[in-house]
């Protein structure tokens, strides 16, 4: 039986394995799930959408035959998915997970969702399809009157703190800030200081994997390139032929928007590799700079498997 076995659903165990994109996190996942008696659980925004497997790097279905894998695939690519459904959903498999003696290994490198299952969510309401239609539009305009910056600078108005957090072309944010404040009465910076992400069931262990950025550059360039040999443009295409198009949020992501435009006959598999591997490598950026805030981190070489052991085995011993 695993060490978390008789603990309080309220202090269950979970180890995360995150990093930066390329890091190792997949096989070194299944390793100690294998030795800890555990089970993965995703953590990639990605991944949990259906029929797009390349482009992803999800784990093969062998990889996940060796231990038991969950939320993986459980979406169609059109669907209304959202860091809040993820963390409902991850929950409640992690309590699943926990009742049968298991331990969670929370696996990927989307730092919201890791964020929204450990700490819980800012309730700052539902969206307004109607107010979400009006500021595109009124952004619509301002970029044919080029002023692309007209609603970064109203977010400033109403919330400085949001403004200077979100990146002037980061729309989607953007829009999301105002609708909050338009529903909340009080501005996103406010409504997030005043819940604290205090909702924390869980002892965590939070392991960021990390190799180095220029053995990870090189692992990026090598992977995208496994892509495009795998068959990412026939995997983009199939999701066209099925329907969804590349205005939906999924088919914007990394390697489906540079793939995309092939489709379309108005540009080269070689431009869209170059494209794909440096956005994927600026990706890997972000990833880290999100987790360099992250208290209790702990980075580890993918390679130094002795140190991840010894830490994991001590955190699930500890009372």
């Amino acid at each position: 039986m695993s060490p978390n076995a008789s603990r309080n659903d309220d202090d269950l165990p979970v180890v995360v394995i995150t990093g930066p994109t390329a890091g190792g996190k997949t096989s070194l996942s299944i390793e100690l799930a294998r030795r800890f008696e555990g089970e993965v659980v995703n953590a990639d925004s990605m991944q949990v959408y259906r029929g797009m497997d390349i482009g992803t790097a999800k784990p093969t279905l062998e990889q996940r035959g060796e231990v038991p894998h969950h939320l993986f695939d459980i979406v169609l690519p059109n669907a209304d998915y959202s860091a809040g459904h993820y963390a409902e959903g991850a929950r409640r498999v992690a309590a699943d997970i926990h009742a049968r003696g298991k331990v969670v290994f929370l696996t990927g490198g989307t730092g919201l969702y890791i964020r929204a299952f450990l700490e819980g969510l800012v309730d700052t309401g539902g969206a307004d399809d109607a107010l979400r239609t009006e500021l595109e539009a009124e952004h619509a305009k301002a970029v044919a009157e080029r002023d692309p910056g007209r609603l970064h600078r109203r977010l400033e108005e109403l919330d400085a703190e949001a403004a200077a957090r979100i990146h002037a072309n980061d729309l989607r944010r953007i829009i999301r800030a105002i609708e909050i404040a338009h529903h909340a009465g009080r501005v996103a910076s406010d409504v997030r200081a005043r819940h604290g992400f205090a909702d924390r069931p869980f002892r965590s262990l939070h392991l960021a994997i990390d190799p180095g950025r220029d053995i990870i550059n090189v692992r990026i360039d090598r992977r995208c390139e496994q892509m495009i040999e795998d068959g990412l443009l026939r995997e983009v295409r199939r999701l066209r032929n099925e329907g969804y198009g590349p205005e939906l949020r999924p088919m914007k992501a990394i390697g489906y928007r540079h793939i995309n435009p092939v489709v379309d006959g108005i540009d080269t598999l070689a431009n869209a590799l170059v494209a794909m591997q440096a956005d994927t490598r600026r990706f890997a950026r972000r990833q880290r700079t999100w987790l360099r805030k992250v208290d209790d981190v702990v980075w580890l070489d993918p390679e130094d498997r002795e140190a991840i052991f010894d830490r994991v085995k001590a955190f699930l011993s500890a009372s």
